[in-house]
């Protein structure tokens, strides 16, 4: 692109000899190695670079081009009188005037502006220019994009805005140009986005601080349709970021660069997060978008299976400790925000296949269950252990394997497990006892070379644990439900077979006893000091009634007028929820059409065809046969009542039920009495 220089650069080269139309003609042993020797729009005095090495020479060939621009691109110095006026310096006015944009106060403004014709002009002559080096043309595309989008910047990591930004604000022209191109140029994206990437950052370096919305529009486009692209370079790119760790803004913008992926794939957003957030966490001024960034990829990708194998043991307990233990790098905001995305953190952990994977997780679980950690950690790590023994059934033999070594933290979860007893699922009790039994023998034989607190702490707990395996304790309620029952029964046959309670032989006992004079004694003073009661409150109800109207009236009016106005409160909120509602709920039905598999649409298909076969094969027959039943049923009812259902007759029916009853539960405690007597007869 040295040859251009005349006409596109602000500076003119200065000729000396030999040696500068060498480097103005720009045929140098570098552009031939290169293949086309041409530059993008924007580096026309940068030198030429290996496309694999773009790290390397970005900042290499950067830090020349700062020198030779320093030696040869000086002004043009003043023509002698005695020599023809040249046509260069009209040139290099004009174009000097062309490629200098306007300044934009907002974004939107600058991309309003943005002459797309024009662009498309400059990308079909890179094009016929250099057809096989689509690298130039790409290059061109981001340095005109630069160049023109010259909206105030903010800072590097864009929270402010939507995920997007500023992708979001392209017309759909300019979008059509930008994915046209890039899609032209698939192979060579990944050099492409490197590009962008350390260009960025050599432009933070410069005291002029020029925006770099062009290459932001470019990172974004390339990763909305290949978010793969991003994490191909990961372990270079956390090098990069350690190596600027000093600089906060640079190490902002890589961090923001990289992230991109993961607002169009879930699982690119954890790899990245984990592979170059998740090891400067600890940084103070990196963690609070770490966190941010982490909280809204889980916010936008509401399904996470999609994100299932990424995430394992190694990189799980950092989250855990980063999110439990206290006085680490966090704030304690931070922390909070972290321990709010735990749960989802933990889902995408345990995978899709928890039953098979969550043996892996005890160990680490279990070494960090001792009696010293913090109150929230200890419940967490208890609560994931117990999730560990019930879904996946090694977990018991990992157990086993890591008790002798780790008695205390053992002691811990055998408690957890004695108190919540209750609550544990029938398979893992059942588990348990081969588990429990085999501590039991380990503590017998470690009795007798080890004595320790934990040990003997252990085994009690062991055969509490037992006892409750063996059995639920004596059914005392169920024994007083069932003497209730037999004491109600035997004092009503008692009392119909005399007639009355008063003639009856439980009366009788009751009086010879004692029973009743004691019971009619009681109830006289109950009634007695019920009447006084009754007429100390005919006397004092309306004194204290007028001193709480006096007391609390004011207080309710004013309870009141704070209740409507709550009321008014909740009924605008409410509204403005329901608009709210309305509003999003077309979006969320077309974001699940959109998003939902046509698995699913196949399966809700198959299944109502399931439930009409049902309706029309099963559920109405029954139907029918019920109220045939039924018809039945009524017919010999009228046949019994003599053809007309009465009252007299339902009467005579429900008697008839009831003696039978009743001379059945006569039989039945008359048997039981004489088989009560004959037991006592031989005793």
């Amino acid at each position: 692109m040295a040859s251009n220089n005349v006409s596109v650069g602000k500076w003119e080269v200065v000729k000396k000899g030999k040696k500068s139309s060498s480097s103005v003609g720009g045929k140098n042993p570098t552009d031939k190695k290169s293949g086309g020797g041409r530059k993008a729009l924007g580096e026309s005095n940068q030198p030429a670079r290996m496309p694999v090495k773009m790290s390397e020479t970005l900042y290499d060939g950067f830090e020349k081009m700062g020198k030779k621009q320093n030696k040869e691109q000086v002004p043009p110095p003043a023509e002698p009188q005695n020599k023809k006026p040249s046509t260069k310096p009209s040139k290099k006015s004009h174009s000097s005037n062309t490629v200098t944009p306007a300044t934009h106060k907002t974004l939107e403004e600058a991309f309003k502006d943005l002459d797309v014709g024009d662009l498309k002009q400059q990308l079909a002559r890179s094009q016929t220019l250099f057809p096989e080096n689509p690298s130039v043309w790409v290059k061109d595309l981001a340095g005109y994009l630069n160049l023109n989008l010259t909206g105030p910047e903010t800072e590097p990591t864009l929270s402010s805005y939507a995920h997007d930004y500023p992708y979001c604000l392209i017309g759909k022209e300019l979008k059509g140009v930008i994915k046209g191109l890039i899609g032209r140029c698939s192979d060579i994206l990944p050099d492409f986005f490197d590009h962008c990437v350390y260009t960025m950052l050599r432009e933070l370096d410069r005291q002029s601080g020029e925006p770099l919305h062009g290459y932001r529009v470019c990172i974004q486009a390339i990763l909305q349709d290949k978010p793969r692209i991003a994490t191909q370079n990961l372990p270079e790119y956390l090098e990069l970021l350690r190596s600027v760790q000093n600089r906060p803004v640079k190490c902002l913008t890589i961090m923001w660069a990289l992230g991109q992926a993961g607002f169009y794939d879930l699982s690119q957003g954890l790899r990245v997060w984990l592979g170059i957030m998740l090891p400067v966490l600890g940084v103070k001024s990196l963690s609070s978008y770490a966190i941010a960034y982490l909280e809204r990829l889980l916010l936008l990708h509401a399904n996470l299976t999609k994100g299932f194998g990424i995430m394992g043991p190694k990189e799980f307990f950092p989250l855990l400790d980063f999110a439990f233990m206290p006085k680490n790098a966090l704030s304690s905001s931070l922390q909070e925000q972290l321990r709010r995305q735990y749960p989802r953190l933990k889902v995408l952990a345990f995978g899709a296949k928890p039953e098979s994977t969550l043996h892996t997780y005890l160990p680490s679980f279990l070494s960090r269950a001792t009696p010293h950690c913090p109150d929230d950690m200890k419940r967490e790590l208890l609560h994931s252990m117990t999730e560990c023994l019930c879904v996946d059934v090694q977990s018991l033999g990992v157990w086993r394997q890591l008790y002798i070594k780790h008695l205390p933290q053992s002691s811990l979860l055998l408690d957890h497990l004695l108190k919540s007893w209750r609550n544990l699922p029938p398979k893992l009790r059942k588990n348990l006892e081969e588990t429990v039994q085999s501590f039991r023998v380990t503590n017998e034989e470690m009795r007798d070379t080890v004595e320790s607190q934990d040990l003997q702490e252990c085994n009690n707990l062991c055969q509490n644990l037992q006892v409750k395996m063996r059995g639920h304790g004596f059914p005392w309620s169920k024994l007083l439900m069932v003497l209730l029952v037999f004491v109600a029964g035997f004092i009503a046959h008692d009392v119909r077979s005399h007639g009355s309670f008063t003639d009856s032989t439980a009366a009788r006992y009751l009086r010879n006893s004692g029973v009743t004079a004691v019971s009619q004694q009681a109830w006289s003073k109950i009634t007695v000091y019920s009447k006084q009661g009754f007429s100390w409150m005919e006397t004092n109800t309306p004194h204290y009634y007028s001193e709480c109207v006096r007391v609390l009236g004011p207080l309710m009016e004013q309870g009141l007028e704070k209740a409507k106005t709550a009321a008014i409160f909740i009924s605008e909120n409410t509204t403005h929820f329901i608009l709210w509602v309305k509003e999003k709920t077309p979006l969320v039905i077309e974001w699940v059409n959109t998003n939902t598999p046509d698995s699913v649409f196949q399966v809700l298909a198959y299944l109502k065809e399931l439930l009409i076969l049902l309706h029309q094969n099963y559920i109405l027959p029954a139907l029918a046969y019920m109220s045939e039943l039924l018809q039945r049923a009524w017919t010999n009812l009228q046949d019994s009542c003599n053809g007309e259902v009465s009252v007299s007759c339902l009467q005579g029916h429900a008697l008839s039920f009831t003696n039978s009853t009743w001379q059945l539960l006569q039989h039945t405690t008359s048997a039981i009495k004489t088989w009560a007597q004959e037991l006592l007869t031989r005793a």
